[in-house]
């Protein structure tokens, strides 16, 4: 026994001995997503991640089966593609190189990898990926209740509510009952006789639809499809379906459809009115059998529709919902449609329909009552705990045709009633109860930002007045982005761990469709906060697939002239700077290269190219002597005055800055596309712009730019527009008016982000500590104290109008790259090679953070201990990092996971570096 025993402990030994010195694949994604169900590329990209416990382990070799059928795959035939054995360390974006890919079709593949000793490893798991439909295939028929011409709806860019022409304003109103605006259900039945492969939807149901097979939602999406310009794209959405779904015999499609961005309601608030038309339909099933036969379902005449029980529904007024007109089983088979109506073939919308290629937004947490308070008799106002984005579930019982008004906000009234007085009133949801048990309700095709619930002439939990329905239960649900979370920090300074929540907090809300600014008054893509808070995007949340798709949209939203507006999706023209303004604009020529550096993917640059060359020759003719005057300028600069347009520095700065750096990133992106004209061209007038901006700004007597504020001394620092024999005395400059303003910032939405690096970057974030460690206006801190749960609009959240707002959110970039240290290397994109370089400010006595880089888990912990800094860090497969320690080392001994050495630059693996401080 004892010797079996024995035999058992040395087999078990020597399998871990094995598996400890192979290499995995892992992470297997096309075109950057897992499994992706609508591949628009004839060539798509394969990529995986290196999972290997061995120290310095990398890859050497790789062999990619591409297979029609897993059955193939299975048996190693890679009928498709069998790249055979490649050497070579790369491991993302493999193009394919097969037989040409068939459109909606699905393939299956797996890879293995050769390590840095010639170990193969075993197959990976089987992934897959699906051909996107071509648009000949897809052959649209749209249909709803009303065609566009009969719906009188007006058409155009409206202008925002104080400049909206009163008859359009009113034919809006008059509208917002009938056809033209009113959500409604469509039904289909169709038979399945046969047993089946696979079944394919695309559905595209605008603005906003719900989808049910035989009674049971497809997909967990929120708000589908995707916001876009819908005179230049209409997302559609792709689902398959599983046996489960579909059934023998009769089956059932029902549509619901609702207003969204594409028709918004004149009636309560709204920001801005505007449509591209009634609600409609595009919809196409492809079933496909065993024996090789198909079906193909899709919208035409032989559906039916009727009104639906949402009776108003305004992605800015609310919905209101009477489920006396619920029409039972009306998405189920057996249900008599006789009094329903032939839909009507409609006119199509003018975008290009393209797959959604990027993730929807969907119910991401759900927040319990915090505190109820009962204002007076019946009249209840409900705490739940977080400001979000999001709209209530209740549950409710009392008598047929009694009404539950739920309103929500983000703020108290005086008088402790729920206010939105500055973020857009009316807005609320009305739900009328059939009278029937339990009933439980929550909106469809509206959300807005809040904490507080009110709702007046209730019971709550209990029924004390049998002529009031009584609320039993009420959750609030927060809705963002489903792109998932790629980091976490945390630290010793309760500060800026709040704060980090504050600003996630924030960002969630304003992840959409597009990132906005608010989620209750506006909901719209102002461009500027993507790029000035890049970094922290990208630290944050895995943005491979989102990215693309906001590029998509500001190529839809540009002019003809080469201007890129302010907001993308442009739903409303503003005029003048709010339409125009430098800062926003160069988001679609800085975008593309963070997406490059973060990634390692150029594919951005080289797509977008024409777009960020045409941004930056349309910023040319608008400038005289390379100088431009337009736009918002530091926007929400910081001082007594009130906030708007910069008022401490120069907007002619600001603009001729953000020309320089459009124009850099130009020249930059020519030479990576070798676009030998365009090299010459972009770099002098690069220089040609510093030139003129240091003329023009610079006063060499006193070694300060501009007005001598922040903004001013900060951006050409960062930017290096400086020539290099004065940047230290503009440093100096910098550094003694921040002194002189108590430790604090006078920049806004604009600057923070250049004071805050152009410190960072040039040693300086001791004084970056200073400026934010405090709970006083401005500072992140003072928002903890007035007890907020998203950061707010206005360093003062009493001066503001939205408390949840993202754009001032900067300093998540020093979090995970100072003070976390994780640094991308510019020569290596994608963090191929980055560095770990922590720094020790203050009082700290730690930090720890992780980023999912695209090639696996990064790890930054450091902490100060009996007089000791100790830093573990974890560097991927197939990388390597170089660290730079921030306390002096000369003469101090460094240990590496228990040995002395001075070699810090490291391939993959865990470590602990230990020194004297």
């Amino acid at each position: 026994m004892k010797n079996f025993k024995k035999i058992v402990f040395l087999f078990c030994l020597l399998i871990s001995f094995i598996s400890n010195g192979q290499i995995s694949a892992e992470h297997l994604t096309c075109e950057m997503t897992e499994n992706p169900l609508a591949v628009i590329q004839n060539q798509p990209r394969l990529s995986w991640q290196l999972v290997s416990k061995e120290f310095y382990a990398s890859q050497i070799g790789y062999q990619i089966l591409v297979s029609s059928s897993e059955e193939n795959l299975k048996m190693d035939n890679g009928d498709i593609w069998n790249s055979g054995r490649v050497n070579s360390e790369k491991n993302l974006q493999i193009t394919y190189s097969g037989t040409p890919l068939k459109s909606e079709t699905k393939y299956f593949w797996k890879v293995k990898v050769w390590n840095q000793k010639g170990k193969a490893s075993n197959w990976s798991k089987t992934a897959s990926f699906r051909m996107s439909p071509l648009a000949s295939d897809l052959n649209p028929v749209w249909i709803g209740a009303i065609t566009k011409a009969d719906s009188h709806l007006p058409e155009g860019r409206n202008y925002h509510t104080a400049t909206f022409n009163r008859q359009k304003k009113d034919a809006l109103i008059n509208a917002s009952d009938s056809l033209s605006r009113r959500s409604i259900m469509l039904r289909k039945p169709f038979e399945v006789k046969k047993e089946i492969k696979e079944a394919v939807v695309y559905i595209s149901g605008l603005g906003h639809y719900e989808l049910t097979i035989n009674g049971k939602k497809i997909g967990n999406s929120e708000f589908a499809p995707l916001w876009t310009d819908y005179d230049k794209t209409v997302n559609f959405n792709t689902y398959e379906l599983t046996a489960k779904e579909l059934q023998n015999g009769e089956n059932v499609i029902g549509v619901l459809l609702g207003n969204g961005m594409y028709n918004t309601l004149a009636e309560r608030y709204s920001k801005f009115y505007v449509s591209f038309g009634p609600p409609t339909l595009f919809f196409k099933m492809k079933v496909i059998y065993k024996d090789g036969s198909e079906d193909i379902i899709k919208s035409d005449e032989s559906w039916k529709y009727s009104k639906s029980p949402i009776t108003y529904n305004s992605i800015f007024g609310g919905e209101d919902y009477n489920a006396n007109l619920e029409q039972k089983g009306w998405n189920n088979k057996d249900f008599n449609d006789s009094t329903w109506k032939k839909v009507i073939v409609q006119e199509a919308p003018k975008g290009v329909l393209r797959a959604q290629t990027t993730t929807p937004v969907t119910v991401q947490k759900r927040y319990d009552v915090k505190e109820a308070k009962e204002l007076k008799p019946n009249f209840y106002i409900f705490n739940m705990g977080q400001n979000l984005s999001g709209f209530a579930t209740i549950k409710v019982k009392g008598k047929k045709g009694q009404t539950v008004r739920i309103w929500v906000g983000e703020s108290l009234n005086e008088d402790g009633t729920v206010s939105q007085g500055k973020t857009g009133k009316p807005y609320y949801y009305d739900y009328t109860l059939k009278g029937e048990g339990i009933e439980e309700w929550q909106p469809k095709f509206s959300f807005y930002g809040y904490q507080y619930v009110q709702i007046e002439n209730i019971n709550y939990k209990k029924m004390k007045d049998e002529n009031l329905p009584t609320l039993l239960d009420l959750k609030s649900n927060f809705i963002y982005n489903s792109a998932g979370e790629a980091g976490t920090f945390e630290s010793s300074n309760d500060i800026f761990n709040k704060t980090h929540l504050l600003i996630n907090n924030a960002i969630k809300s304003n992840f959409q469709s597009v990132f906005t600014d608010c989620p209750q008054r506006e909901k719209l893509g102002w461009l500027e906060e993507i790029h000035l808070n890049g970094p922290g995007l990208l630290f944050n949340y895995n943005l491979e697939s989102f990215i693309p798709a906001t590029m998509q949209n500001i190529e839809d939203s540009q002019r003809d002239n080469g201007l890129i507006p302010t907001i993308v999706p442009e739903y409303v023209v503003f005029g003048g700077d709010f339409t125009d303004s430098p800062e926003w604009g160069v988001t679609g020529v800085i975008l593309p290269w963070m997406y490059y550096e973060y990634y390692g993917d150029a594919s951005l640059i080289e797509k977008y190219y024409p777009v960020m060359k045409k941004y930056v020759d349309y910023l040319g003719t608008k400038a005289t002597n390379h100088i431009v005057s337009h736009g918002l300028g530091d926007w929400y600069d910081y001082g007594t005055h009130a906030a708007g347009y910069s008022k401490n520095s120069p907007i002619a700065l600001s603009a001729t800055s953000h020309y320089f750096y459009g124009a850099s990133l130009v020249a930059k992106a020519s030479k990576l596309l070798n676009k030998s004209e365009d090299i010459a061209k972009y770099e002098k007038l690069t220089s040609d712009i510093k030139n003129a901006f240091n003329k023009e700004f610079f006063n060499s007597e006193t070694k300060q730019y501009g007005t001598s504020s922040q903004f001013s001394n900060a951006v050409p620092i960062f930017m290096d527009i400086v020539e290099p024999e004065y940047k230290s005395a503009v440093m100096q400059n910098l550094l003694a008016d921040i002194k002189a303003k108590g430790d604090r910032l006078t920049t806004g939405d604009v600057g923070n982000r250049y004071l805050f690096q152009a410190l960072a970057r040039n040693g300086e974030n001791e004084l970056m500590y200073k400026m934010n460690n405090h709970y006083d206006a401005p500072g992140y801190g003072f928002q903890i104290k007035f007890g907020l749960t998203t950061l707010t609009e206005q360093w003062d959240p009493r001066k503001g109008n939205s408390w949840n707002h993202f754009m001032m959110g900067q300093i998540e970039e020093w979090f995970y790259q100072s003070l976390a240290g994780i640094v991308p290397d510019e020569k290596n994109p994608g963090f191929k090679h980055f560095f770990i370089q922590p720094e020790i400010v203050g009082d700290m006595t730690f930090v720890k953070a992780t980023y999912q880089s695209i090639y696996g888990k990064i790890a930054s912990a450091w902490e100060k201990k009996d007089g000791k800094l100790i830093l573990k860090v974890e560097i991927p497969s197939n990388t390597s990092a170089t660290i730079k320690l921030p306390v002096s080392t000369k003469g101090s001994e460094i240990k590496v996971n228990g040995k002395t050495t001075k070699n810090l630059r490291l391939g993959s693996g865990k470590y602990t570096i230990e020194c004297k401080i």
